[in-house]
Formats: C-alpha cells, sequence, structure tokens
C-alpha cells in the first residue's frame, strides 16, 4: 500500500514538475524571440543591444503583469463559478490585449506619475537609459516574487518603486518628488478602504432588498434590473473615461452621425459626458434586463441560489470591461520604462514624454496574454477562492465597486490601485457577512448562555438530591435505583452544558475572511514600493558597473 502511495506522489511530481519546465519554456521562447526581433529591427540604430535587452525585460515585466495584476479583474467571477478557469484566461486574453492595442495610449510619460525629475540627469542618456532598465527588471523581479508568494499586487506601484529606487541611486534623493510619493503611500489605505467600503454597501443592499425578503423571485424582478442598470452606468463611464482617450475623436465622429447626438470635439471625453453616455447605457440596460427577467423568472425557485444566477451574464460582461480597462490604462504604464529606453535610444535624448511604437505596445499585450496563460491561475484561485468564500452577488459587489471606485477617485484627485481596490473589495465582501453573522447570532448565544445557567440550576439539584442519598446508611432498593438514575442525569446535564459552550465558542470564533491571507496580502502592499526602490538601486549600480 505504501509503495503505491509514493509511485503516486512521485508520478504526480513527475507531471507538475513537466508541466513547470512546459511553462519556463514558452516564457523563455516568448523573450528570446522579443530579444532577437528587437535586435534585427533596430539594427542601424547605435546602442542597440541596449534596447534589444530592454525588451527582453519589458516582455518579462509583461508576463508577470498578465500572471498577477489581471486576476483582481477575473478572480472574483471565477471564484463565484460565474465562469470556469479557462473561460476567464480566455475573456481576459482577448480583451487585455484589445484594451491595450485599440485603445492604449499612443504617449506615456517616461516617470510613471512625475515621481522623478528626469533634469537631474543633466541631459545624459546613458545613466537614463541604465535606470529605467534597473527600474523595469527591479518591478518584474518583485511582481515574480509576489506571484510565487500567492500575493496580489500592484503593478503601478512596483513600476513607482522602481522607478524611485534607480532614481536615487542615479542622482541622490533630491530627484525624487515626495509630494507625490505621499501620494501614492495615502493610496495603500484609501484604494482598499473605498473598495471595501462600496462593495459592502452594494452586497448589503442586495441582501436587504432582495435575499431577505419573503418573495425573492418577485423582488429580484424590482431590483435586478435597477443593480444591472448601475453596474452599466458604472462600467460606460468607467470604460470611457479610462479606456477610450486614444480613440475619442473616432468615438466623436461616429456618435455625431447618430440622429439626435451632438457632442463638441475634445482630446478625450469629459466626466460630464461620460457620465451622460453612461446614463444612456443604463436606461436601456435596466428595460432590457426588465423585459427578460419578467418572462425568465416565471419557473424560478424562490431562493437564494435561483437569485445568484440572475447575476452570472452581468459578471462576465464586468470582467470583460474591467479587463479592457486595465489592457488600455495600465499597459501603457507599466511599459512605460520600456518606451522610454527606446526614445533615448532612437532620439539620443531624454524626453518627459515619449510615443511608444507598436511593437513595444505588442510585447505588452502579447506578454500580457502570455502570463495570463501561463502563470495567472494561481492569483486567479487565490482572489477568487483562498480570501473568502464568493457567489455571483458577492462577485458582482466587487466588480461595481472596482468600477465607481475609480470614477469617484479621479473626480476627487484620490490616488488609488486598481489592485488594492479590488481585494479592497473582497475584503469588504468577507468582513460584512462576518458581521451580519455575529450579529444575527446575538441572540442566539444569549440564548445559549441562559440555556447553561438553567442546566447548570437543574445539575446542582441532581447532586444535591444525589449527595444527601449517598449519605444514608441504610438504602432501599428504590434508592439505590435512584442514585443510579441521577449520575446518569448529572452527566447528561454536564454533556448538554458543555456542548451549548462549545457552541458559543464556535460561534464567536467565526471568521468569513481568512486572517493570514489577509496579513499576508497587506505585507506584501506596504513592501512593495520599497522593495522594488531597494533592488532596482541595487540593479542600477550593477549596469552602470558593467557599462563603465
Amino acid at each position: 500500500m505504501e509503495i503505491q502511495t509514493m509511485k503516486k506522489l512521485e508520478e504526480e511530481a513527475m507531471k507538475k514538475s513537466s508541466t513547470d519546465f512546459t511553462r519556463l519554456g514558452f516564457a523563455l521562447f516568448f523573450m528570446i524571440g522579443v530579444l532577437t526581433f528587437s535586435f534585427l529591427s533596430n539594427g542601424g540604430i547605435p546602442n542597440n543591444m541596449f534596447l534589444a535587452v530592454a525588451a527582453l525585460i519589458g516582455a518579462y515585466m509583461a508576463m508577470n503583469i498578465g500572471a498577477n495584476d489581471v486576476a483582481n479583474n477575473v478572480g472574483p467571477a471565477v471564484g463565484s463559478k460565474a465562469m470556469t478557469m479557462t473561460m476567464a484566461i480566455i475573456i481576459a486574453a482577448i480583451f487585455e490585449a484589445g484594451g491595450a492595442l485599440i485603445a492604449g495610449g499612443e504617449v506615456v510619460k517616461t516617470i510613471k506619475k512625475g515621481i522623478i525629475d528626469i533634469s537631474a540627469f543633466g541631459g545624459n542618456a546613458d545613466p537614463f537609459i541604465w535606470a529605467m532598465m534597473a527600474a523595469l527588471l527591479a518591478a518584474a523581479l518583485w511582481l515574480n516574487f509576489a506571484t510565487m508568494m500567492k500575493a496580489p499586487v500592484s503593478t503601478t506601484h512596483s513600476i513607482v518603486g522602481g522607478v524611485m529606487g534607480a532614481g536615487i541611486a542615479a542622482a541622490g534623493f533630491s530627484i525624487v518628488s515626495w509630494t507625490t510619493m505621499g501620494k501614492i503611500a495615502a493610496s495603500w489605505v484609501i484604494s482598499p478602504v473605498l473598495g471595501g467600503l462600496i462593495a459592502a454597501a452594494f452586497l448589503y443592499a442586495i441582501k436587504k432588498s432582495v435575499l431577505h425578503k419573503k418573495n425573492k423571485v418577485k423582488a429580484a424582478q424590482t431590483w435586478v434590473p435597477v443593480f444591472v442598470a448601475i453596474m452599466s452606468w458604472a462600467f460606460t463611464t468607467y470604460l470611457t473615461l479610462k479606456g477610450l482617450k486614444k480613440i475619442w475623436p473616432q468615438v466623436v465622429d461616429v456618435l455625431n452621425l447618430l440622429p439626435l447626438v451632438s457632442i463638441e470635439m475634445s482630446k478625450k471625453p469629459t466626466f460630464l459626458t461620460a457620465l451622460i453616455m453612461g446614463g444612456v447605457v443604463a436606461v436601456s440596460v435596466y428595460f432590457i434586463v426588465k423585459v427578460k427577467l419578467a418572462s425568465s423568472t416565471q419557473k424560478m425557485k424562490n431562493s437564494k441560489e435561483s437569485v445568484n444566477v440572475l447575476f452570472t451574464i452581468p459578471l462576465i460582461f464586468a470582467a470583460a470591461l474591467l479587463s479592457f480597462a486595465h489592457g488600455a490604462n495600465d499597459v501603457a504604464n507599466a511599459i512605460g520604462p520600456l518606451a522610454a529606453i527606446n526614445d533615448a535610444v532612437v532620439n539620443g535624448g531624454i524626453s518627459s514624454k515619449a510615443s511608444i511604437p507598436l511593437w513595444v505596445m505588442g510585447v505588452g499585450a502579447l506578454g500580457i496574454v502570455l502570463g495570463l496563460g501561463l502563470y495567472g491561475p494561481k492569483l486567479i484561485r487565490t482572489v477568487g477562492s483562498e480570501i473568502t468564500e464568493l457567489d455571483q452577488i458577492r462577485a458582482f459587489s466587487i466588480a461595481m465597486a472596482a468600477s465607481i471606485t475609480v470614477i469617484l477617485a479621479s473626480q476627487l484627485g484620490l490616488p488609488v490601485s486598481s489592485t488594492h481596490i479590488a481585494i479592497g473589495g473582497v475584503f469588504g465582501v468577507g468582513f460584512l457577512r462576518e458581521y451580519l453573522y455575529k450579529n444575527d447570532s446575538t441572540d442566539l448565544i444569549k440564548e445559549d448562555k441562559d440555556i447553561i445557567k438553567d442546566e447548570k440550576i437543574v445539575r446542582s439539584a441532581y447532586k444535591s438530591e444525589l449527595a444527601n442519598l449517598e449519605q444514608k446508611e441504610q438504602k432501599s432498593k428504590e434508592e439505590y435505583e435512584r442514585i443510579v438514575e441521577l449520575y446518569k442525569l448529572v452527566a447528561a446535564e454536564g454533556k448538554l452544558i458543555k456542548s451549548t459552550k462549545k457552541h458559543i465558542k464556535e460561534a464567536k470564533k467565526v471568521e468569513y475572511v481568512k486572517r493570514d491571507a489577509v496579513k499576508k496580502i497587506i505585507a506584501a502592499w506596504i513592501i512593495t514600493v520599497p522593495a522594488a526602490a531597494i533592488l532596482a538601486g541595487v540593479l542600477f549600480y550593477m549596469i552602470r558597473g558593467i557599462m563603465i
């Protein structure tokens, strides 16, 4: 039996090892392909080897984004069983790549969020290139480590830390804009708290308006169209503001062809325009869902499970739209250092903004898709099921929080991280469930304590009677039988008191959010910027030592 068990373990180990080698092979093939393409296509440019190596690092970075960051968009939907892992990876891959290639920025700030002053390089391109290479590699290495530890962290914060650390190593502490870094540090608190509060608020609203009603089907017919319409408004507004900046002029041209529509030409959509577009979509969605539910809920069972099913399709749309917006908004930022290196090598100087060649954006998009397919499932499972248990309603609340929080924060000028918002949303729904359970169990615990009090009085009476009978020297047959019965009654009362105490203890210890996961993730968030910064500083000195 033991030999068979050992054999099975060996077979599983070999299978896992083979899968790991296959994944590594695909990743290396992609990175070497990018290195070769960059070197051959830029052969006539001086220092083209710098650019080729930077492209390889950029490919590595993009794969790590796919493995870590994308999980936040599809993790809740997978954890809630709204879609399978395979379906999630396919949808995320298509929409991430589409967002990057269709709506990704043509121009990106070479220094993410202006955290360092590039004038400190004195126009010298070489140390600037070394610093950007160090920043890109440090961010990628940190993301790789975080993925191995199953900790979802912010790609943007990893890049910020890398740029800051390399900048300090290159030109000293004065190069850093500490005000900007202070805002980024504030986002460690603002993002998860806002995301958690909004997700919890939506979950509570759905519970009160639908799940806690006697006739859940009738309540769902009234309120589900409202919640889905709000989601449509939020995502249309979010996508307009964050995902359509590059192609906004073309969007305006198409919209102006419609009757009764007139939108002034602008470089990017205004908040009011985004709100109006969101409102139009929301109203349309409300009536579509209302009509659909009128027919589909006629044979629906009056249960929570039936209501959950109604949120499945909205969740799939949410995952797709979040992926598209992430691809459009975050990919360009992540490959910003690669765009900066390309600009510095091609033009021989340093610029605060750099155009992103199509091949650079392609490296980002394809790298994300590959990283997601090869290594994404690990973090998707962490976000979807290893922090708290999710169903479609809870996952829907998290998706709502992700879009609404970004909209609110962008208009209030608050720094937020999409990763922290999504994970904060997961925390929010978990802690709300925990709070509601303990609040509901307060009366039950009180009843249990009253039971224990009464049973102790009864047991005390039995013990007293037993003591009196045992003190008698002469006992009748009936008294002996009563003594045996009293021993059994005292033991039974003791068992009842013990089990009731255990029930109270278990009710007080109920935790719907795994504390170890919370501690690990928060610790990873806090050390992301300093860890990437220290690593980038060390890498800068290594690169400079090699080049000088």
